[in-house]
């Protein structure tokens, strides 16, 4: 009897937490027919930006999210350049968008044009671009917007090829640093969603002074106590880089911990996150639920952290530990 009272209460509690599926959201957006519109009439201005710059207009709609105003157009494509504050092009993977585009003989995929003063901004169109240039094209077809916000969605936006933390990390730097000479007066968590978190801008601000940082190791630490710093974007920044530099000398010595654990014998990939994962001064502080005060501030955090690491003792590592890191080692 005690066993099947026991099953039946399992059986009760996953009943419980089992929800209602959702439904379908609400409709929203225009209508098919009433989201198209007349570019040179409904969006004159625009308009005006994609013929002086040579451009061709091919119509002009309503998105079906939100109704946002747009233009499909081909643009010379001496006319789009990427924003300057996203990732490092791939050459290997322009190379390879080369030739999918060569062996499918057409071009699918159009870019996301922001119209400037001198011509276009495209904030997700980076190895797109490099692409058709290789190809020879003369156009490139393009959504075109006259949002300036757009240029810093680059993280929602591009879908071209999956960013690791690196990247996410150095693009959401450099837009800090974009924004703080366009808007110095503005804070961080006015561009919360450009930025996406606070602890990239850290990690970025490492990745910024040396590009072989590897900070994947200590994400996990910074996701619990950074937060939007409430001080102007360029004060930011200057705190920013401090704390970088702090990253980096910590991971320097934990480097050297790395070199005598592989002088013990040890030949994991996952040494530097056991050394890291020990030294961590918020390791054994329970996560809550929805947690948004952290558990202590970023310097406080970094200071333990050193002060871990210099007493750390790589004699204290068992083989068992490598295999657990190694199960919930994340990406960088």
């Amino acid at each position: 009897m005690p066993a099947r009272k026991t099953a039946a209460k399992a059986t009760a509690k996953t009943t419980t937490r089992t929800g209602k599926r959702r439904g379908p959201a609400a409709a929203r957006g225009p209508e098919p027919k009433g989201a198209l519109l007349d570019p040179r009439a409904d969006l004159a201005s625009l308009a005006a930006k994609v013929e002086q710059a040579g451009g061709g207009i091919v119509g002009g709609y309503r998105d079906p999210f939100a109704g946002t105003p747009l233009i499909l157009a081909l643009l010379p494509i001496g006319k789009v350049e990427p924003t300057p504050f996203q990732r490092d092009l791939s050459r290997t993977h322009a190379e390879r968008l080369a030739a999918a585009i060569g062996a499918a003989g057409v071009f699918l995929d159009p870019v996301i044009a922001v119209a400037g003063q001198d011509g276009f901004w495209s904030p997700n169109g980076r190895h797109r671009l490099a692409a058709a240039k290789s190809l020879g094209q003369r156009a490139i077809t393009a959504l075109v917007t006259d949002d300036p916000a757009l240029a810093y969605r680059i993280l929602a936006l591009n879908t071209e090829k999956a960013h690791n933390l690196r990247d996410k990390a150095l693009e959401a730097i450099r837009m800090a640093r974009a924004l703080a000479k366009e808007q110095p007066r503005s804070k961080e968590g006015d561009h919360a969603a450009a930025f996406e978190s606070p602890h990239l801008l850290t990690i970025g601000a490492a990745y910024d002074q040396r590009s072989r940082f590897a900070g994947s190791s200590y994400q996990s630490m910074l996701k619990r106590v950074d937060r939007y710093l409430d001080g102007t974007l360029t004060a930011a920044l200057r705190q920013r880089d401090q704390w970088a530099t702090r990253l980096l000398d910590i991971d320097d010595r934990v480097a050297k911990h790395v070199a005598t654990l592989q002088e013990m014998g040890f030949k994991s990939p996952y040494l530097r996150q056991v050394v890291v994962a020990r030294c961590n001064p918020v390791r054994w502080i329970p996560a809550k639920r929805g947690e948004t005060k952290p558990p202590m501030p970023t310097g406080e955090a970094l200071t333990r952290m050193a002060a871990n690491v210099r007493k750390f003792e790589p004699k204290s590592v068992r083989p068992g530990d490598l295999a657990l890191v190694a199960a919930v080692a994340p990406e960088d």
